[in-house]
């Protein structure tokens, strides 16, 4: 029986840019008594030295922000358009330690945070390291170079800005779900093809017993769950290994057409940070993106995001392929990257 796709997807998830930039519903401005539970909490954790990679919701009390932020994030980036932006955290007061504190615990009231590379960092730095892009082993997200659309290895990813760049760097958003829809209008043909497995590089980070890439479909139809997982570059690095399924030249074709939709402005968002806003997004039905940058030159001054992988409790089903990448698809249990000997902690600088 050949394949049927999935019906044109309705609701918040299929958004488009030009729409969307002209409203601020996605917008969730602290006030001075919510940022006054986040200090509080932050403080107490800091005075003690507390590992920030322990931090539990229990540990970081929020009395009124704690559930209006749980409740705002199941509707909105869980069940709805799939992102928010909360602003107005106090970064240029605070300390590294109260920072990357203070976003650990907002994100521990929202899920399980998960490793985001093989050295088993639930705290990540995204910063220019100075890293050279070409090499197949490093990740993007280290580099001044743009990312083009792709999604993580969890269900939502978290952003803290501490520091812009100089010029550029801006935050790109694009709907996985629209991509669909549009691709299903046009090209029904070629969106058959993202159905059917494609190898993704792990980038040397090859977990015990596992290939060094991965084979999971674009989409996924589950349990009337449309979901995606994408990044490019690493698809078309995966054909290094020669067991790696070769693409086909109606596969590249599919892709293009993916990659020219995502970055089509009729269907895109771009957002500047500030320092202080944390940008929600849910990865199964959002692609985000960074623009290139140029940074300061002045080390204290250059572009500093902390990013947070979280395991929602709230999480939809997942299809079993994923456990390729996700290591189990158990709500609330899944994503990050765990190779062999990988430990879990949060550090404060860039290594």
């Amino acid at each position: 029986m050949s394949f049927v796709l999935p019906p044109e997807q309705t609701g918040a998830a299929a958004w488009y840019g030009p729409e969307i930039s002209k409203r601020d519903d996605w917008l969730m401005p602290l006030g001075a008594a919510e940022v006054a539970e986040v200090e509080a909490a932050t403080k107490a954790l800091v005075a003690r030295n507390a590992d920030i990679a322990a931090i539990a919701a229990r540990d970081f009390p929020l009395p009124t922000l704690g559930a209006k932020l749980r409740a705002r994030v199941d509707d909105e980036v869980l069940n709805g358009r799939g992102f928010l932006l909360l602003r107005g955290l106090p970064v240029e007061r605070w300390s590294m330690a109260e920072s990357a504190t203070a976003f650990f615990g907002l994100g521990a009231h929202l899920g399980s945070a998960r490793s985001q590379n093989g050295k088993g960092h639930v705290l990540g730095h995204v910063q220019d390291l100075g890293l050279d892009v070409k090499d197949p082993n490093v990740r993007i997200y280290q580099t001044h170079e743009r990312q083009t659309y792709h999604t993580d290895s969890c269900d939502i990813v978290g952003l803290l800005c501490l520091k812009t760049a100089k010029s550029g760097g801006l935050s790109a958003l694009v709907s996985s779900t629209t991509i669909f829809n549009e691709m299903r209008r046009q090209r029904p043909d070629l969106l058959q093809l993202l159905f059917q497995p494609l190898a993704t590089d792990r980038r040397g980070e090859v977990p015990a017993g596992q290939k060094p890439y991965f084979e999971i479909p674009v989409f996924n139809w589950h349990q009337d769950y449309l979901t995606a997982i994408y990044q490019r570059q690493y698809i078309d690095s995966a054909q290094r290994f020669a067991d790696a399924p070769r693409l086909s030249a109606a596969q590249v074709e599919a892709l293009d057409m993916f990659d020219r939709l995502a970055n089509d402005p009729k269907l895109n968002l771009f957002m500047e940070f500030k320092p202080g806003d944390v940008q929600l997004v849910h990865n199964h039905t959002m692609l985000h993106d960074r623009t290139g940058f140029e940074d300061w030159p002045e080390p204290e001054r250059r572009r500093h995001l902390l990013r947070l992988w979280l395991a929602a409790a709230g999480g939809r089903p997942l299809p079993e392929i994923f456990a390729q990448r996700y290591g189990q698809v158990t709500i609330g249990d899944r994503g990050g990257i765990i190779v062999h000997g990988t430990k879990l902690h949060a550090p404060l600088q860039a290594v």
